[in-house]
């Protein structure tokens, strides 16, 4: 019989935009087949810009440029196959590139109170729905706002536009083709906000006052230029112009008033479109005139046989107005009657008052001078003697720590040498950590001590200490201890404080970092060592030992590195602790080499693999390997743990064909799979049967075909393998062939037939979505042909 001619490759469904091309193909197993094409059940014949083309078993359709009127039902139908598929044709909302790049790019400015108008013209298959969205709300109508839309075009239009107006819009063009989005942005330019309040009243006296404001909240989308400030009278109807600032400047002042007399202040900001709102004060009053405050009493800055230098600083209230100096006066310790220093005020904050008598007492009081008087005067300063200044003493000598325990230490010294005017009148004691620069008074001691403890101390805690005479002169110059020192903390053996969090064994991936923290203790602090496999660490390991832990970092770990690691501590009494611990460092393998296939036994397989590269360093390395029956089935695993090169699989199904796969594997994962090239098969052998006919007399023997058990519908799941089976009579035995949704299946290595005795079975390996649908097996003879169908459903695994 001639052979059938079926599908090598069906027609598949596209989706094209518009105006793009288009093409439909299909593969048949016959160079001599003659295709016809049909479109929506209609035979093609010529079709503007469709082009029917045939090279050797490949058929195709193609359209240069997919329009509306191309969409539809394609069938291809030659010699005993046919197939079918669709074309859709996509043409989805499109707007002008240069007109949407404009629209885009560069916002569009209206100033308010104008109307606006945005109009975006599209393109695309109807219909389209067109929405306007600011700030993710869709606009609809409302007194102000209008959204149409035509067939071509959609536009926004505002009456009349404001600030709130301003920001980002989105126009969605949408179709059954797809979606358009185009952002814009609108920008409404105003005049300014009025200046943020309040006004704020910095300054006020009788002469003046100070104002001040904030820039407005929302300039009108122009820069702010300028600012006008005015003034009214309480009582007054009329505002006065008092003068502007530029945008930089927030505060005014004016001399423009009256003592005790009322005022309202207002400002208005300007930009290029305009003058603002006016921001208005609460009722201002000037001040009226007042005497200053008194200032502080005077402080001795230094003397000599006939002059004393004086200081003093401004009174915290100055009154109404500035003060313009300051009266000094002098009087002798014990006296009552204050005589002026100088004749006119002094303006400076600091004064060497001359003609003093030597070796006399005095004191000074200062008063301030404003436009309303002399305010009240300052106490005394402290008395001060007019005479020579003394010297400062001198150093102390032998300064140094005599004794120490946990929390204290004792300091002892000498005086210092003595010489005319430096006698010493007592001594003071300072210290400070040794984290710090700032130095704290201890002791302030009488001349005749020379020693003094230093208590409240931690254990182990260090600190600086000075000592320095004082005298008559002033202090001397410090005397600081030449290094720290330090409290002496109870002795404590060295020990190494292992927990759970410190591990014996480490396992690190190469390149990792391996970073290893053990705290310790130990008083004095011990000597920390480390040790990789009884010598020193290699030159990439960084230790670090600070407040009682030690750290082990290598930050990239190589094969290297693995081996015992020893920490040991040590003291000067010969005190030792060690610890250690293993690192082994590894890596997910490098994947095996090629796989070799042979059949050593009948109906068996053996599968032999070169080793993988990290064999030479991994000693806990494995392999799996898997197996599949055909390109889209599912990996098996067919033997894990193999730790050789060689594996035998043994239930080999001849007519089948078997994909192989070795991985690698440690404790740190697998490796990439080395996969077989070409599928393994063992043929099936055909059996050869001789069936003695019987003999009938007087009957014909010929038999149509009949199917004594036909085909039944089937459901599995993803994956596993499907078996459909029946019965079919007839004489002549009938020849069976199997097809699914038309096509013939006897060529295709994705399915596995037979038929013993009438027993005929189709094999579906590994099932899939695509295996889906109907089936029908076909029996036929001389004498006649016979059909069963059935249908399979293939569901998820879960």
């Amino acid at each position: 019989s001639v052979p059938r001619c079926y599908l090598n490759k069906q027609l598949a469904t596209v989706r094209v935009l518009k105006g793009d091309p288009a093409e439909l193909s299909c593969t048949v197993s016959k160079d001599n087949v003659t295709g016809t094409w049909f479109k929506d059940g209609l035979k093609l014949t010529s079709m503007d810009g469709v082009v029917f083309e045939k090279k050797g078993l490949v058929h195709k359709l193609i359209i240069n440029k997919a329009e509306d009127i191309h969409a539809g039902k394609y069938r291809f139908e030659g010699g005993d196959v046919k197939t079918e598929a669709s074309i859709f044709v996509e043409d989805p909302p499109q707007v002008d590139k240069v007109l949407l790049k404009n629209l885009t790019s560069v916002p569009t400015v209206a100033k308010a109170g104008e109307g606006v108008k945005l109009q975006i013209p599209f393109e695309g298959r109807g219909p389209i729905r067109a929405a306007w969205l600011k700030d993710r709300m869709e606009l609809g109508n409302d007194t102000r706002i209008r959204v149409d839309k035509t067939d071509t075009c959609t536009t926004l239009s505002i009456s009349s536009c404001d600030r709130r107006d301003c920001g980002d819009y989105k126009v969605r063009l949408k179709n059954d083709s797809g979606v358009l989005e185009i952002n814009l942005k609108l920008m409404v330019i105003d005049k300014p906000q009025p200046p943020a309040g309040p006004i704020k009243i910095v300054e006020r006296s009788a002469n003046n006052i100070t104002i001040q404001w904030k820039p407005p909240k929302d300039d009108g989308g122009k820069p702010v230029q300028r600012y006008l400030v005015e003034r009214q009278q309480v009582g007054r109807n009329d505002w006065e112009t008092l003068g502007e600032t530029p945008r930089s400047c927030t505060s005014f002042t004016t001399s423009k008033v009256e003592e005790e007399m009322s005022y309202y202040f207002r400002v208005r900001a300007v930009n290029a479109e305009g003058v603002s709102d006016a921001l208005e004060s609460e009722e201002v009053k000037a001040a009226g005139k007042a005497s200053p405050g008194a200032p502080d009493p005077p402080e001795i800055i230094s003397t000599s046989r006939d002059t004393i230098t004086i200081s003093w600083k401004a009174p915290c209230k100055t009154g109404a107005s500035q003060i313009l100096g300051y009266i000094v006066q002098k009087r002798k310790k014990g006296a009552v009657t204050w005589l002026p220093v100088t004749n006119v005020p002094v303006k400076d904050k600091k004064l060497k008052v001359p003609s003093l008598k030597k070796g006399v007492q005095y004191e000074f009081r200062v008063a301030a001078v404003n436009a309303a008087g002399t305010g009240q005067p300052s106490d005394p300063s402290k008395p001060a003697f007019a005479r020579d200044p003394t010297k400062s003493p001198g150093q102390v000598q032998d300064f140094k720590v005599s004794s120490s325990d946990s929390t204290s230490v004792t300091l002892t010294w000498n005086k210092p040498e003595v010489q005319d005017g430096n006698d010493v009148k007592g001594y003071e004691v300072e210290m400070r950590p040794c984290n710090s620069l700032s130095w704290t008074k201890c002791f302030t001691l009488t001349a005749e001590s020379t020693s003094c403890r230093v208590q409240g101390l931690q254990p182990r805690e260090k600190l600086f200490l000075r000592v320095r005479a004082l005298g008559d002169g002033g202090p001397g110059e410090p005397l600081e201890l030449e290094a720290c020192a330090g409290a002496a903390a109870a002795v404590v053996s060295p020990r190494l404080l292992i927990d759970d969090t410190v591990k014996s064994f480490l396992l690190i991936k190469a390149g990792n970092p391996i970073r290893v923290k053990i705290p310790f203790e130990g008083s004095p602090e011990p000597v920390v060592t480390w040790l990789k496999d009884g010598l020193p660490l290699p030159s990439q390991a960084v230790v670090s030992t600070e407040d009682g832990s030690t750290q082990l970092l290598l930050r990239a770990a190589e094969f290297s590195d693995s081996g015992t690691y020893t920490v040991q501590l040590g003291d000067e009494l010969g005190k030792r602790e060690t610890f250690s611990f293993q690192v082994q460092i590894a890596d997910i393998p490098q994947p095996p080499g090629a796989i070799r296939l042979e059949e050593n036994v009948p109906n068996t397989v053996t599968v032999t693999w070169d080793p993988s590269a990290s064999e030479q360093w991994d000693k806990n390395l494995y392999y799996t390997v898997l197996k599949r029956e055909s390109q889209k089935g599912l990996w098996h695993v067919l033997g894990d743990l193999i730790y050789n090169n060689k594996f035998t699989f043994t239930r080999v199904l001849p007519g089948r064909d078997y994909y192989f796969r070795v991985v690698a594997k440690n404790d740190l994962g697998a490796s990439d799979p080395s996969d077989t090239v070409q599928p393994w098969r063992i043929w099936k052998k055909k059996a050869e049967f001789r069936v003695k006919a019987q003999k009938y007399r007087g009957v014909n023997q010929n038999q149509p075909p009949r199917f004594l058990v036909p085909l039944r519908s089937h459901v599995v799941v993803t994956g596993s393998e499907c078996h459909m089976s029946c019965a079919v009579g007839g004489h002549p035995s009938p020849k069976i062939t199997w097809y699914k949704d038309s096509r013939d299946l006897s060529r295709d290595p994705n399915y596995f037939c037979t038929n013993d005795f009438g027993v005929c079975s189709l094999v579906v390996l590994g099932a899939t979505k695509q295996d889906e649908g109907e089936y029908m097996v076909e029996a036929s003879n001389e004498v006649g042909r016979a059909y069963s169908k059935a249908f399979l459903a293939i569901k998820g695994n879960s």
